[in-house]
């Protein structure tokens, strides 16, 4: 759906924010650098006078004024730099330090959009919003191998619950880490609260923290979207295009609990569309289901089962239900 102005408005009200936090951020580094280090005042001093000094011999005509004054100042600020650091400072300490270096929180790069406005727009239009607090909660620095089992074995690969839970989480680590040069995509299929949606969120949590654009959809939301998109009276063919767009176009697109809504055969076919665009434009993209892989053939049809275990790395997760187990470990909580 394309942006209104006050849609517009509202994301651009965000990135004045965010320069003025960084602004008000790197005053108060200074601020603090400058009264621990009282030289580094004193070297800014030097290399305002040396600026002055050498604008003066420009305009006398001095041909060489402003290299030196180029080579003076580097000089200066490598004292600087060295000032900080063996003080325990980090290089960049005094540097402006941005929620997104690309744009430098402008939104945008050059004249064209950055991806983290890509993400802003996600955001609103799709109210991926309330994802983000659940990620402060469900990330990798929650999370616990002490719900999944080392006796109980699969008969299919002969590793333990255990055992199978820490390949997968390094495997996803792999995934965020090569994330750019290595497209991949994951189905991800087992029983009821073994960690599926989980695991996607910390991956989910790991791209958005290196502004990566990310699209959350529990299955029912996102058939749902699309069905209103193909079949709703009002939308124009350009709204149409909009929204196919961030869909498809989004760096990791995840689609949780595929199976829990009503489907036929339109869900069928516009979760075929979705899976055949995001791979022609190697997007990568993470499903997960409950249903066994035979069942969903056949809810889904020999088509889309066919395409996604040619081009989807297929990882079965198996064990106690972990909501039960916390339960039991806890009674006054469900989480």
């Amino acid at each position: 759906m394309a942006l209104k102005n006050t849609q517009y408005d509202e994301i651009m009200r965000e990135y004045y924010r965010k320069q003025t936090e960084d602004r008000h951020e790197q005053e108060e580094r200074i601020r603090r650098a400058t009264e621990a280090l009282p030289e580094l005042a004193a070297i800014d001093h030097e290399i305002a006078s040396l600026s002055i000094s050498s604008a003066r011999k420009a305009l006398e005509g001095d041909e060489t004024a402003l290299s030196h004054l180029r080579e003076d100042i580097k000089a200066l600020s490598e004292k600087k730099t060295e000032l900080l650091t063996s003080h325990g400072y980090p290089a960049d300490y005094l540097e402006m330090h941005y929620h997104c270096p690309d744009c430098q929180d402008t939104g945008y790069i050059g004249q064209e959009k950055c991806h983290c406005f890509r993400q802003a727009v996600i955001d609103l239009l799709y109210t991926q919003s309330n994802i983000r607090e659940i990620l402060e909660e469900e990330n990798f620095d929650h999370f616990s191998f002490r719900y999944y089992s080392d006796t109980a074995v699969s008969p299919t690969t002969g590793l333990s619950s255990l055992v199978t839970m820490k390949k997968l989480v390094a495997e996803s680590m792999d995934f965020i880490r090569n994330f750019d040069t290595d497209f991949q995509n994951f189905f991800f299929y087992g029983d009821t609260g073994v960690g599926k949606t989980f695991l996607s969120h910390c991956i989910a949590r790991e791209l958005l923290k290196t502004a990566h654009s990310v699209i959350y959809f529990s299955a029912f939301e996102l058939f749902d979207l699309l069905g209103r998109t193909t079949f709703q009276r009002g939308e124009t063919e350009e709204e149409m295009k909009n929204m196919h767009a961030y869909i498809f176009d989004c760096d990791l697109l995840i689609i949780d609990d595929l199976g829990t809504e009503l489907t036929n055969s339109f869900i069928s076919t516009q979760l075929f569309l979705c899976i055949n665009e995001r791979l022609a434009r190697r997007k990568s993209t993470i499903i997960s289901t409950n249903l066994g892989l035979n069942v969903f053939r056949d809810t889904y049809s020999e088509r889309v089962f066919s395409r996604i275990t040619s081009s989807y790395k297929m990882r079965k997760f198996f064990g106690d239900d972990i909501r039960i187990l916390k339960k039991l470990k806890n009674p006054g909580s469900l989480s």
